[in-house]
C-alpha cells in the first residue's frame, strides 16, 4: 500500500468492530487497494484505541498516529500468509500486531510507570450535584491506576476491558500462557481496587 491513511485517536470508549467480510480479507490478501482502505477503515479505531491506552500518558497525537499507521504497514505485509480458517479472528491479528509496536515504543523510551498519587483526587460530596464530579473524578483516578500498571499488566488489562478478547485471545495476542494472562488480570483488578480504596478511604 503506498498512500498515507490518516489514524486520528479514538474517542475515550471504543467498540469493537464487526470483522471484515471474507470476500474483501481475500482481495485485501490480494492485493486489491479497495479491499485494503475497507480493512483499514474497519480495524483504524481499535487499533489506534488500543495505542493510545497503551502510550497513555506517554505519546502525543501525532505518535499514536503513526505507530498506528506503522502497524496497518506490517498488517499489509503480512496479510498474504493469514489463515483465514485458523484460530485468530483478524482483529486479534491485527490488535496483536498493534500492541506489540505499542509496548516496543513503551520499552524503546524506557518510561518509568506512574507511581498512583491518591492525594490528588478529592472526593466529591455525596449529593445529586456532584454526580457528574464524582463520574469524571472516577474516570481520571481509573485513568491515572491504569496508567501505574507496567506495560505487560496495562496490555492485558485493556485487551480484555477495553477491547473485549477472550483469556485464550490475550494469551495468543501477548505471547503468554493462560496462568499469566490471569496473573496479570488479577493484579491489574486488584491494583485498580487499590487505587479505589486509597481514594475513598483516605
Amino acid at each position: 500500500m503506498t498512500e498515507a491513511i490518516s489514524i486520528r485517536p479514538p474517542p475515550d470508549r471504543p467498540t469493537r468492530s464487526p470483522e471484515l467480510d471474507e470476500v474483501t480479507l481475500a482481495r485485501a490478501q490480494r492485493g486489491d487497494l479497495r479491499a485494503k482502505r475497507a480493512l483499514v477503515e474497519r480495524y483504524q479505531r481499535p487499533v489506534a484505541a488500543l495505542v493510545s491506552r497503551l502510550l497513555r500518558g506517554q505519546a502525543d497525537p501525532g505518535l499514536v498516529e503513526d505507530i498506528a499507521q506503522e502497524t496497518f504497514l506490517r498488517v499489509f505485509r503480512a496479510l498474504p500468509t493469514f489463515d483465514r480458517h485458523g484460530p485468530a479472528r483478524l482483529s486479534t491479528w491485527i490488535l496483536t500486531i498493534a500492541s506489540h509496536r505499542a509496548i516496543d515504543e513503551l520499552r524503546r523510551r524506557r518510561v518509568e510507570t506512574r507511581p498512583f498519587d491518591p492525594t490528588a483526587f478529592e472526593v466529591p460530596a455525596n449529593d445529586r450535584a456532584d454526580d457528574s464530579a464524582e463520574r469524571k473524578m472516577l474516570a481520571r483516578l481509573l485513568s491515572d491506576a491504569i496508567d501505574s500498571l507496567s506495560p505487560e499488566y496495562r496490555a492485558a488489562f485493556v485487551l480484555r476491558e477495553y477491547h473485549g478478547l477472550e483469556y485464550a485471545e490475550i494469551a495468543r495476542t501477548l505471547g503468554i500462557d493462560l496462568g499469566t494472562v490471569k496473573s496479570r488480570l488479577n493484579r491489574a483488578r486488584s491494583r485498580l481496587r487499590e487505587a479505589l480504596a486509597e481514594v475513598y478511604h483516605a
